[in-house]
């Protein structure tokens, strides 16, 4: 073996990398932003858990108990219901995990040393969440219950009894907690999104590779046009994917969807533009196949864990919670759950229809701006 012959390859090669500048910072800022993105994003923990609060009492005692929740840091109150209905609207739309009712008479029936009854209700359609915050909410009921009593008994000089709170949860949507009806819609979002960006970021760049897009250049064919031409047979093989996997998903696993299968198709037709056109943005923009692979899995990569489809949202800081916000598989699991698992329609999912079509017509424009029929 020839020492001065290897590195020459090693000096032609590295002259190769610092040439491919892309690459070579993809290569470098990745393992960064991932460290710290995922350091923080990444936790079982659940903490922040939503809460609506459903207060008919409306007295000192009432708004103690409330503040027991609200001071830990199992939960924080997101809205204030003034009925049942609100509380399963609020927890139907995901804007509340975890809903709290305090009857009428809470006051009066603890001062008499009666018991008394909360109802916690809890979105079921995250099994991991439910528990968690069943437990919780189950655990500040008791505590607070044997607090009270504790100080009404010593007064009277009596020994430590029963609590005056019984605390009665309900799970929402999915009673035995079948982690498959959260799992599966997760997938069905996670597949359309990364099949569909895989085979669009690929599109462009392989015309130039092969030498084709001087072809295309040369034709009357305008941007918008090329760009739509190009997206046409993604988006239907990305339907069939769609229908494909929501099919098996009900014969292999059983989970049906409980709401509008044409309200279903019609979100998932405008994720998969979204997903399509976030692929065809990486291919305008990536030089080489090697640079577009790198760049789909810096966008891919972060949206699973960020979105919510593995590890709840509300754990994670501020910022990685907002970070999380900008992809478009964020507001389509929201979507996907909502219809399949809880069978709600569009009058509780439209604030995350309005941002994911949003999202899709900023990155669409985006991809249209980018784009020039040049060599460049």
């Amino acid at each position: 073996m020839n020492i001065k012959r290897m590195f020459t390859v090693t000096k032609k090669e590295l002259i190769h990398i610092k040439r491919d500048k892309a690459s070579l910072a993809i290569a470098i800022l990745m393992p960064i932003m991932m460290l710290i993105l995922f350091g923080f994003a990444v936790t079982s923990d659940v903490k922040n858990v939503k809460l609506v609060i459903c207060d008919k009492d409306k007295t000192v005692e009432s708004r103690n108990f409330i503040n027991k929740f609200s001071n830990s840091n199992y939960f924080k109150i997101e809205k204030i219901a003034d009925s049942y209905n609100d509380v399963d609207k609020y927890i139907g739309s995901g804007e509340a995990k975890v809903g709290l009712v305090i009857p009428h008479n809470f006051a009066r029936d603890i001062r008499r040393g009666e018991t008394t009854e909360i109802q916690i209700l809890v979105d079921g359609s995250d099994p991991t969440i439910a528990r968690t915050a069943t437990a919780y909410s189950v655990m500040i009921a008791n505590n607070y219950s044997i607090k009270i009593k504790e100080v009404s008994l010593n007064k009277m000089g009596q020994k430590l009894s029963s609590g005056t709170i019984d605390s009665r949860a309900r799970v929402l949507y999915n009673p035995m907690l079948k982690s498959s009806l959260f799992n599966v819609p997760g997938i069905i979002g996670l597949i359309l999104q990364n099949i569909t960006v895989i085979l669009t970021a690929f599109s462009m760049v392989r015309e130039r590779e092969r030498g084709t897009i001087e072809q295309l250049i040369m034709t009357p064919v305008t941007s918008l046009e090329l760009i739509i031409g190009k997206l046409i047979p993604y988006v239907a093989i990305g339907f069939l994917d769609f229908v494909f996997v929501l099919l098996l998903g009900y014969l292999v696993f059983d989970v049906a969807v409980k709401g509008s299968i044409a309200l279903l198709m019609l979100f998932g037709l405008i994720f998969l533009i979204c997903a399509l056109a976030m692929g065809m943005l990486i291919s305008t923009v990536a030089k080489t196949q090697l640079q577009a692979m790198q760049a789909s899995f810096a966008i891919l990569l972060p949206s699973i864990l960020l979105s919510g489809f593995i590890f709840p949202r509300e754990a994670m800081p501020k910022i990685i919670y907002y970070i999380g916000n900008i992809f478009p598989i964020t507001y389509f699991l929201e979507i996907l759950r909502g219809i399949i698992v809880k069978g709600v329609g569009i009058e509780l999912l439209y604030k995350n229809m309005f941002s994911l079509f949003a999202l899709t017509m900023v990155i669409v424009f985006i991809t249209m701006h980018k784009f020039k029929k040049t060599l460049d």
